[in-house]
């Protein structure tokens, strides 16, 4: 038995993308740093085209990870959805509302997908891949930073309260840090 077919809409805003499928209703919402969740969202559901509005930008990152992958990928105008949307009686507008529109546009309007040349295609899986790399060490190096702030903090407060341990209390307040050990004219910041 065949499966029916599938188109995706997605809302793309700074933080956030909003993802429908028609003609099934089926929706997603993931942040927009977690390509991974709505690529293997969007791969189960093996869509005939997938359709995004042009949002200055802020599309560019999801549209060149559904392309590397080898979907159908359009990037339509806003306005072009918004009389699709005046048209067919759907006047709200909150994010889940513009991702069904979006899918049902996909599906409707069937708007003409930019194809990806081989070496295009490849070039670009390239980036992406090495985009995501990119961010893992981002976030890798900033839970090192973390942990090395952590530790430095524990070393500062066993200088200054000399025979404290990880468990007994420490003054947990800049007033009661100052009047307990700080000089007149001290150093006002602590860990």
């Amino acid at each position: 038995m065949n499966k029916p077919m599938t188109w995706i809409g997605i809302d793309v805003s700074k933080a956030r993308l909003d993802v429908a499928a028609a003609p099934s209703g089926e929706r997603l919402s993931v942040p927009v740093d977690e390509l991974g969740k709505l690529l293997s969202w969007v791969g189960k559901r093996r869509p005939e085209l997938i359709v995004l509005e042009a949002t200055g930008g802020y599309e560019r990152d999801a549209v060149a990870a559904l392309a590397a992958k080898g979907w159908a990928v359009a990037v339509v105008n806003p306005r072009q959805v918004r009389d699709f949307a005046r048209a067919t009686g759907r006047l709200a507008k909150t994010d889940a509302i513009d991702a069904m529109v979006l899918a049902s546009f996909a599906q409707l309007v069937r708007p003409e997908p930019r194809r990806l040349r081989d070496a295009e295609a490849e070039a670009l899986r390239d980036v992406v891949v090495r985009r995501r790399q990119l961010l893992d060490m981002r976030k890798a190096e900033k839970n090192r930073l973390e942990t090395a702030l952590s530790r430095s903090c524990a070393t500062a407060s066993s200088a200054i309260w000399p025979g404290s341990t990880a468990r007994s209390p420490k003054p947990t307040t800049i007033s009661t840090i100052r009047s307990a050990r700080a000089p007149a004219g001290g150093p006002t910041k602590t860990c």
